[in-house]
């Protein structure tokens, strides 16, 4: 009687959307979301853009009371070469450890007085973290099972909006074209978090949910010659569509650094839309796309993206066994801070930069200069 009643409320939901004249979705998007309140009327992408990943909405299920460990406590299941998601604002460290976002792809959380959303897309190996404050109003962010252009589309659950996470920008529904804050972020292994930040709170894997933390189900995605899932649009071909780049927007212009360049110079010192910038590139950090068993996986390294404008003063880096500024022969570490040497203690800005896949980079940034 129940799957009846069921029954009938999905059919009367997707004929009525069907006599809707404002309603242009697919029947199978509107199968898909026949229960949201999204309104449907306010989009700025075409419905055909937005496919099918598999699972139902919050079918990968969202942290929305994430629990947090010390150091001590994590160090018993994680490894030195895992990739987490670290994040500090003000003075307070939190890292989620990409073993468990692989699962979950979105934790609501709150660091200091920020309230944030972070968020991980294994398809296009981006993690992003995101303010969730909207004009004094803290939203709530869950997967909605959709993707466009094999990249995650969250919903907020207050207004039921649908938001692209590669730009956090809402393509559907009330809020959109609003844009989400992007908070700075990196990704960097756990030994370095343990090494310099030895206070940071770690995402515990206790969720409340069972699923294989450490391992991989996205087994051999990581290959250079394999093909993006679920992609319509043609891929530039300046580089293999899987290329890790480090990218930056600055000026509604974007920059791209293939990982491969940086893997051999460990350093890149460059200026873009008039920033000086340095790249610090880190080895001995896992994929967490390659191997079943993450911490098995090839080393693909991370890079952080960092403002060399000390007090209006512009410093060169390089790379010997460690970071160090050709000024004052200092010595650095991946977190941009000075632990040895005249500059000691020195903290470089970090700029707000992504490590993506290419593919998924260029769909959404057409125009971007690749550093060579």
């Amino acid at each position: 009687m129940k799957i009846l009643v069921f029954l009938l409320l999905l059919v009367n939901s997707i004929l009525s959307s069907t006599l809707n004249a404002h309603d242009a979705r697919s029947f199978s998007l509107k199968f898909h979301s026949f229960a949201w309140k999204t309104n449907w009327e306010k989009h700025s992408i075409e419905y055909d853009e937005l496919l099918n990943g598999g699972p139902l909405r919050d079918g990968i299920p969202p942290i929305d009371k994430p629990k947090f460990q010390n150091m001590k406590e994590a160090s018993s299941w994680i490894k030195d070469n895992e990739p987490l998601i670290f994040v500090r604002i003000k003075d307070k460290t939190k890292a989620y450890p990409i073993q468990i976002l692989i699962w979950h792809e979105i934790v609501n959380d709150t660091i200091s007085d920020k309230n944030i959303v972070v968020t991980f897309c294994p398809l296009c190996n981006a993690s992003i973290v995101f303010n969730r404050d909207i004009d004094g109003k803290t939203y709530d962010f869950g997967t909605s099972g959709l993707l466009r252009n094999s990249d995650l589309v969250m919903y907020d659950r207050q207004s039921e909006s649908l938001w692209q996470q590669f730009t956090g920008k809402a393509i559907v529904g009330d809020l959109i074209d609003t844009e989400l804050e992007t908070i700075n972020s990196s990704i960097v292994s756990f030994e370095d978090i343990k090494t310099h930040y030895p206070n940071t709170e770690i995402l515990s894997k206790e969720t409340g949910y069972f699923r294989e933390y450490g391992n991989n189900p996205y087994s051999g995605y990581d290959d250079i010659n394999q093909s993006p899932f679920m992609i319509k649009d043609d891929i530039d071909p300046r580089l293999a569509p899987m290329r890790r780049v480090a990218t930056v927007s600055l000026n509604n212009k974007d920059k791209a650094y293939s990982y491969k360049i940086l893997r051999d110079k460990k350093v890149i010192n460059d200026e873009f839309e008039n920033k000086k910038l340095t790249l610090f590139y880190k080895d001995q950090i896992a994929s967490a796309l390659d191997d079943k068993v993450i911490s098995k996986s090839k080393d693909t390294g991370s890079v952080v993206i960092y403002d060399r404008n000390i007090d209006g003063k512009v410093y060169d880096f390089y790379y010997k066994d460690a970071y160090y500024d050709k000024q004052t022969n200092s010595k650095w570490n991946i977190f941009g801070k000075a632990i040895e040497g005249e500059l000691k203690g020195t903290q470089l800005k970090t700029v707000v930069h992504g490590s993506h896949f290419w593919f998924a980079w260029a769909v959404f940034k057409p125009q971007t200069i690749i550093y060579k």
